[in-house]
Formats: C-alpha cells, structure tokens, sequence
C-alpha cells in the first residue's frame, strides 16, 4: 500500500519549498510584510518576537515545510497542534486573533511561494499557482480558519484587499526592523532589504518607504544566480548568515520523504 502524503511527490510545492534559496526568500518577503500586519502585537504578547524575531519567523517557515513533506496523517497532526498553539495564547491573552489575521499569514505562504520561485527560477503557470493556492488553502480549512477563499482567483482578489485594509506601518514596525538588524548585524541587514525588494510588492514598499530601485537587487540576484551556476551558492550563504542559522538554513535542503 502506498503511502499518502499532504502534497504529492510531484506537486509545484515540493519543488518550491525544496531549496533553502526560495525558502530563505519566501522568509525575506514574508518579514517585511509581516511588520506592517495590524495584528502583529499578538506576536509581541508572548513576548517571543521581539526577543527572537528570526527565530519566530524562521519556526513559522520550518513548520510550513514540515507539512509540505509530511505525510497526510502527520501533516494534520502538525496542523492541529499549529491550531491549539494558537488557541493557547488567545486563552492567555482572553482575547481572540482577528480571522483576518489567520488569513493574512496564510496568504504570505501563497504569495511568496509563488513570487521567490519566479525570482529565482521560472515564471509558474497559471495551474502551478491554483496548486500553491489548494495546498496552502487546505491547511487553512484543517486550521478551522473561517472565510477562506474558495479558488485562486477569489483568492488575488482577497489579497488585494488584505493590502489595502489591513497593514499599517506603526511602532512594531520600526522595532521589527530594529531588531532584524540588531540580530543580522549591518551587511546581513542591507542584504535582507535587497531580498525584500525583489519579492514584496510595491503596496508593501511604499509603506515601508522603500524606493522601487531595483539596480542593487537584480545585479545582486545576477551574481547569485552566478554563483549557484558556478556551484559555489553554499560559500556566499554561509558568508551572509548567522552561525546559528546555518545549520538550518542548510537542512532546508534536505526535505524528509
């Protein structure tokens, strides 16, 4: 009998979310999107943020991950034990997260899945995006999150919508960057603003006040590209991230299954 995981072998997913390279993108993107997130003092409550924010996002990609190339049975385990964590701290706070805000950091996952593979790969096809979406949208629905989307078109139509209501740059914005660059130092931080520039979209880079100058970042992405061409991408990484990271990041490329 054979065995029946969350994502089939062969999905767009798997591909994806195969490489530290799109992982540490989707990362990029999903940081500096998060910061503007109206709901992110949930993530200042435990006061887990602010002490480890890489730490924190890196756990929230490496769980996805975990579920991308998990098994059916334990991919939902992981999703319901992702679903009481959160219920935990509503409990504890005596408060409930916004829908919208389950929403929001789902559609992150969607959105720079998609936009880190086209940077750094190829463009998808219109199928290959519905893909994204459907795996993406079934941890939701497994998540008990409420007024999810039921295609992807719905689903761009929603987003758009995200953007537009519900960020907003505020004092946990200026701290998440502050701590971002406390916790990469300097060069590392530069290096993650030129990742962000290439993924998040240009809602997020106005409110952020980042110019939408792309000579920095697309010469960087070229000698990247070089670089893993060449196959020596694994020494420029180990140049550019923390020592605690490493390890990690260098796991990413080595999916269970």
């Amino acid at each position: 009998m054979s065995t029946e995981y969350f994502v089939h072998k062969n999905s767009i997913v798997r591909k994806i979310w195969g490489k530290s390279d799109t992982i540490i993108f989707i990362f990029a993107g999903a940081s500096a999107e998060f910061a503007l997130n109206k709901a992110v003092d949930w993530l200042y409550f435990t006061g887990k943020l602010p002490k480890d924010p890489l730490g924190r996002l890196f756990s929230t990609v490496a769980y996805a991950k975990l579920i991308v190339f998990a098994e059916r049975e334990s991919a939902i385990k992981a999703i319901s034990s992702m679903a009481a964590i959160h219920s935990q701290v509503e409990t504890n706070r005596q408060a409930k997260i916004p829908d919208w805000a389950y929403r929001d950091v789902l559609f992150m996952l969607i959105v720079y899945s998609i936009k880190s593979f086209e940077v750094l790969e190829r463009k998808l096809t219109i199928e290959e995006k519905r893909e994204v979406f459907d795996v993406f949208n079934r941890v939701g629905l497994l998540m008990g999150l409420k007024g999810l989307p039921s295609n992807y078109e719905e689903w761009q139509s929603m987003r758009q919508e995200h953007l537009s209501q519900n960020m907003k740059y505020s004092y946990y914005t200026d701290d998440l960057f502050r701590q971002y660059r406390k916790h990469l130092g300097l060069v590392r931080y530069r290096i993650l603003l030129e990742v962000q520039r290439t993924v998040i979209p240009v809602e997020v880079k106005e409110m952020l006040r980042i110019k939408n100058t792309m000579f920095v970042s697309n010469m960087g992405l070229s000698l990247y590209k070089l670089a893993k061409a060449l196959n020596i991408d694994s020494i420029l990484k180990a140049m550019v991230l923390p020592a605690n990271y490493k390890e990690k990041v260098k796991a990413l490329d080595n999916p269970p299954g």
